[in-house]
């Protein structure tokens, strides 16, 4: 059984508590695409965590985690990743990290940050953590895959090549100094020393779980609204975020996934530049980040203060859509609890029109939100653990949602810690 936790938005939809609760009854947890560029902020018996590059399955003796092959693979914030954990006396969790993840090179990030630097104020508000110039190699077939580290001579030679293209850009584009190609392998040879305890043929370790019906969880980053393809391109992210490309990523086939759990906000948030119709600015902005999150709405990578706003149903359905959303998870709808009314949007108005179809970035630049306008339940609902003890006017905000969206809300969390969560049939 193979299920997969994805974003439908812009990311930060709070899919690292859903994954560390689902995790407990799960015996393989697989990171399928992305990098270190963002992370998930996980409240369990050991303490508040930030995770990158692990599975948020890591906290459990039981579980395997995987780093698939779809992943950025910053070696060295995979090991310091680790050290972080086991320094706060979790059990050093059970890792394989397949054959075939590429690597995030010393020089990803460099150029991540060279670029941004050209680009001034048309940057992509990017994170700086390599992952656009790792996945343009990957598809440049300029990428090193973790098996090339094995065989030293092929390695040396490849890097020697690849760092003399690189050194053009450098030295001619951004006016910095040159990489040093034999510095660049000898820290390859340092990487393959720390990652060869945990690397082996993931696709296969899969094929042997799959026959043995072990319960398999792919884990997402970041959302729909994100994804190269469908998400507010070009401000997007390198790799696709959508959970169909989560067998790829693992290495499994697309059939055996049959759950997509999608998760939404009760509001909305971003990181990061690009089109956010529903955004809301000064103080109805800082209230609702203040009160966001655990302690606050900022980026778990970054520490970024979240840009804010209200729900919107065009982009929730949207993302849901996308994904192939079969149940939907309801996040951080006790910070809501301050509001007399709760604002929905529910349509965009572009060039005088209302549509509930979420659109290309060219027209959703010229979107408005429409709203309509639900009563707020004025109340703290952390605490309650049956759907039907909830306030009357809470229990409408989630069936007006569920409505818009067109997926059953099967989990409505109302607190960051794991087992604040109501389940609804």
């Amino acid at each position: 059984m193979v299920r997969a936790i994805v974003g439908a938005n812009w990311g930060d939809e709070g899919k690292g508590k859903i994954t560390d609760m689902l995790a407990e009854d799960s015996d393989i947890i697989i990171r399928f695409q992305g990098g270190s560029n963002a992370g998930h902020t996980i409240i369990n018996d050991y303490g508040k965590f930030a995770l990158h590059l692990l599975p948020s399955g890591v906290f459990y003796n039981h579980t395997t985690s995987v780093i698939g092959n779809g992943v950025a693979l910053n070696i060295p914030y995979l090991v310091e990743e680790l050290e972080s954990l086991t320094s706060r006396n979790v059990p050093m969790p059970k890792i394989l990290v397949s054959d075939r993840a590429q690597i995030l090179m010393p020089y990803h990030m460099l150029l991540d940050a060279y670029e941004e630097e050209r680009l001034g104020g048309k940057s992509f508000g990017s994170t700086k953590s390599g992952i656009a110039p790792f996945y343009s190699d990957k598809y440049a077939k300029i990428g090193f895959q973790v098996s090339e580290l094995f065989d030293e001579e092929g390695l040396k030679e490849k890097v020697y090549r690849v760092v003399e293209t690189k050194n053009v850009l450098i030295e001619h584009l951004y006016h910095k100094e040159k990489l040093d190609p034999e510095e660049i392998y000898q820290t390859l040879l340092g990487y393959r020393d720390m990652i060869k305890p945990y690397v082996c043929d993931t696709s296969a370790f899969l094929h042997q779980a799959l026959k043995e019906n072990k319960r398999i969880l792919l884990e997402g980053q970041l959302g729909s609204l994100k994804d190269p393809d469908f998400g507010i391109y070009p401000m997007v992210t390198s790799s696709s975020t959508l959970a169909s490309y989560g067998a790829i990523g693992a290495g499994i086939p697309g059939y055996e996934i049959k759950d997509v759990i999608t998760v939404v906000k009760a509001y909305s948030s971003a990181v990061g530049a690009g089109e956010f119709v529903s955004e809301i600015f000064g103080e109805e902005a800082d209230e609702l980040r203040k009160r966001g999150g655990d302690g606050g709405e900022f980026g778990a990578t970054t520490g970024r203060p979240r840009r804010m706003g209200w729900f919107d149903a065009v982009a929730s359905r949207y993302g849901c859509r996308v994904q192939g959303a079969t149940e939907v998870a309801l996040t951080v709808l006790d910070v809501l609890g301050y509001l007399d009314e709760l604002p929905v949007c529910i349509g965009y108005e572009i060039d005088g029109e209302v549509t509930r179809d979420f659109p290309t970035t060219r027209l959703l630049k010229k979107a408005k939100p429409v709203y309509t306008t639900l009563p707020g339940w004025k109340c703290d609902i952390r605490g309650i653990t049956k759907y039907e003890d909830l306030p009357e006017n809470c229990r409408n905000y989630i069936e007006f949602i569920e409505k818009e969206l067109e997926v059953p809300i099967t989990m409505v969390s109302n607190g960051p810690g794991r087992h604040e969560i109501i389940k609804r049939k």
